[in-house]
């Protein structure tokens, strides 16, 4: 299977699993909490596979910056949170790194 895909697989279960956290509340709700080790789990089982063709650091990168991307925008859309100057500021600076990584390695090993 392409890595990228892989990638993204680890992201879309990262983004889910660190959703959950939040209606986990500390783990208290078994579901949510289910939700979350499941997320999680199968988030770094991707990610290992897609190591296994895109280097460390474009990979982490790209998983880390999406993925955080993508949960705060989960949380302004689904849990209502506020998205002001700060955040929208933060979240490009976070894209603006992860494409300035990924150009710098190349991806490969």
């Amino acid at each position: 299977m392409n890595p990228f895909v892989l990638l993204a697989f680890a992201i879309v279960s990262e983004v889910c699993g660190s959703s959950l956290l939040k209606l986990s509340d500390g783990f208290k709700r078994l579901y949510p909490s289910i939700g979350v080790i499941l997320g999680l789990g199968s988030a770094f089982y991707f990610l290992s596979l897609a190591l296994q063709s895109i280097s460390l650091g474009s990979a982490y990168a790209i998983w880390s910056g999406a993925g955080t991307a993508l949960t705060a925008m989960v949380g302004v859309f689904f849990y209502k949170e506020r998205l002001n100057t700060k955040k929208i500021l933060g979240l490009l600076l976070i894209i603006g790194g992860v494409i300035t990584l990924k150009l710098a390695t190349g991806g490969a090993h």
